[in-house]
């Protein structure tokens, strides 16, 4: 149990570290331009990612599969994260 808390404390730390770079980035240049809710829509992405991540690192025994599935869950994150940001796949996901 202490472990499972100390793995949940430090997705959240990491999803608020990662969310700190746009915000600090915000304070020295006009170029980032983040809404409250980018924040939330990413910090809803970072932390459903590692939450994703750990319910494989709990669930799965083999580590081939746990690899496979990591890199699924990756993937994925990474695919929303671009349609986000640019629209890749220019649909009204990404606001287009």
């Amino acid at each position: 149990m202490i472990t499972l808390n100390r793995r949940f404390s430090f997705i959240l730390l990491a999803a608020g570290f990662l969310l700190l770079i746009p915000l600090i980035a915000m304070q020295f240049t006009s170029e980032v331009d983040w809404s409250p809710l980018d924040f939330l829509v990413m910090g809803v992405l970072l932390f459903g990612t590692g939450l994703a991540s750990e319910r494989v690192l709990q669930q799965v025994k083999k580590t081939e599969h746990r690899i496979i599935l990591i890199a699924a869950v990756l993937v994925a994150f990474l695919l929303v994260w671009a349609e986000l940001a640019v629209g890749i796949f220019g649909t009204p996901f990404a606001g287009s």
